[in-house]
């Protein structure tokens, strides 16, 4: 008995032990934490000194975009999610794998009795009144020799979850990507505009003073000075709300990087060369890379194969299981009479048995049958599903492509649009104070050069979006794209 209750009881330590330092040292017996990414940033971002990512210290100042998207990547709660989601996948990968190992479980309980009996005369003299201990322990064993195909199925739909879950991952880091180098775009775009419209307004007002200037000296009628001072207003408008667009940029973009939405911060200039576009292949070529590397398309396709292995397995529960079983038990009765009118003693019990189990479901009133017709029809769902997100996926690509080509050729478009404009306006200028141009063509020409100037930093901020569009279309965006790139050209 004693031999037994240690057994038990060292079994029983043993697993509590190992449940404990589960959740306090993360006990991992077949290493599912290799399944899935160390960190939210996967490979992403890379370590520093203390062999961690996203350890950040004060805000860059400037702040350039390599920060804002590292610490989007480490602050966006999607992909902390999709992160959460993978661990979680491999966790049931380790619960599933499990199951080809056998069970044991341990009992122990200890009591005490009172027996008390009273005879009727003439038999009074039997009269007993005992309390005996009673202490009783066992192990048993349980171990699934087969199951025709029940647990390999269980295990091939979890691993395909997981790699369903890790693509996931992957999809949600690029479009968070994307999103924060949106977001630092826009606030470019919003602060390129500010200054051209500085610069419209300081341009209004030279020429709303130079029309005061002739109309106070004579030369100039009031019609001129009240057109030059409504252009002036209206410039002044445009710039106040450029600013207000500047803010709601800024605070996008603190947000993007976790940061309190009022954080104030300071963009870095960018510099006047555009990245290269090397990577841009034919649209042939970066079709077939997007479906073999994109990761919405890896995810849908593993979302094919775990309805697929749902199927085997929906099959499997209705076959028979064949089992080992084993049991040991001890039952200990202390100060128990063995019978009426014997003095106590102790008495023990052993017993022991081994065997094989087997399991044969008969009938389950077909509801097996509308199981499996139920997951072969999750695995029509999915293959359809497969074919919406590759559509997705390939018309996103064609149309950042498509956007990308157009706003190459419309680089050279606003450039030379803008050179030709702020000429015109010199010389509109010039011909105005010399007296032989009129206010009217000097504002037309003024307002050409403010359209320019904005459509030509639109221009660059949509040619930068597209370029990194065009990448994460593919599926394989990463820091190689903006590394040495700090923003938009400066107006």
């Amino acid at each position: 008995m004693k031999r037994i209750l240690v057994a038990a009881m060292a079994i029983a330590v043993t697993g509590a032990a190992v449940c404990g330092n589960a959740g306090a040292a993360g006990f991992d017996p077949f290493s599912m934490s290799l399944k899935v990414s160390r960190t939210q940033s996967k490979s992403m971002l890379s370590e520093d000194a203390s062999g961690e990512p996203c350890q950040f210290g004060e805000l860059g100042s400037p702040v350039g975009l390599i920060e804002v998207v590292e610490r989007a990547l480490c602050h966006n709660p999607k992909t902390r999610y999709a992160w959460a989601n993978a661990k979680m996948q491999a966790a049931v990968v380790g619960v599933r794998t499990s199951a080809y190992l056998p069970t044991v479980s341990a009992s122990l309980a200890v009591g005490k009795q009172r027996n008390k009996t009273d005879y009727a005369a003439p038999w009074s003299g039997l009269d007993s009144d005992t309390s005996p201990v009673v202490r009783s322990g066992n192990l048993k064993m349980s171990w699934v020799l087969s199951d025709f195909g029940l647990r390999s199925a269980n295990l091939d739909q979890a691993r395909a979850m997981l790699e369903g879950a890790n693509a996931t991952h992957d999809s949600m880091l690029q479009a968070a990507f994307v999103e924060a180098a949106q977001a630092y775009f826009n606030t470019l775009t919003a602060l390129a505009s500010l200054d051209a419209k500085l610069e419209a307004e300081k341009a209004a007002r030279e020429s709303f003073l130079a029309t005061e200037a002739k109309y106070k000296a004579g030369v100039g009628g009031l019609t001129d000075q009240l057109q030059a001072s409504t252009a002036y207003s209206q410039a002044k408008l445009e710039r106040v709300v450029a600013e207000g667009e500047l803010k709601n940029a800024q605070g996008s973009l603190a947000i993007a990087m976790g940061l309190e939405v009022n954080r104030p911060f300071v963009l870095a200039r960018p510099a006047e060369t555009l990245p290269d576009t090397a990577f841009v292949k034919p649209i042939e070529e970066l079709i077939v890379d997007a479906r073999r590397y994109h990761p919405a398309l890896t995810a849908a396709q593993a979302d094919v194969k775990a309805a697929e292995a749902s199927v085997s397995a929906t099959k499997a529960e209705g076959r028979p299981t064949i089992s080992l079983t084993g049991e040991i038990a001890r039952n200990d009765q202390l100060g128990q009479p063995p019978a009426v009118g014997l003095s106590n003693t102790d008495i023990s019990s052993t017993s022991g048995s081994i065997g094989i189990q087997l399991n044969i479901p008969l009938f389950e009133g077909f509801g097996r049958t509308y199981r499996v017709r139920t997951a072969q029809s999750q695995v029509e769902a999915k293959q359809a599903d497969y074919a919406r997100v590759e559509q997705d996926v390939l018309l996103e690509l064609w149309k950042n492509y498509q956007l990308l080509n157009a706003e190459t050729e419309g680089l050279s478009t606003t450039e030379e649009l803008v050179k030709n404009a702020r000429k015109s306006f010199a010389v509109a200028r010039g011909r105005y104070k010399a007296g032989v141009g009129n206010i009217v063509e000097l504002l037309n020409v003024q307002s050409a050069l403010a359209k320019a100037e904005q459509q030509r930093i639109q221009t660059v901020s949509n040619w930068q979006s597209a370029r990194l569009k065009v990448a994460a279309s593919v599926g394989r965006i990463g820091m190689w794209a903006i590394s040495g790139l700090t923003g938009s050209p400066k107006p």
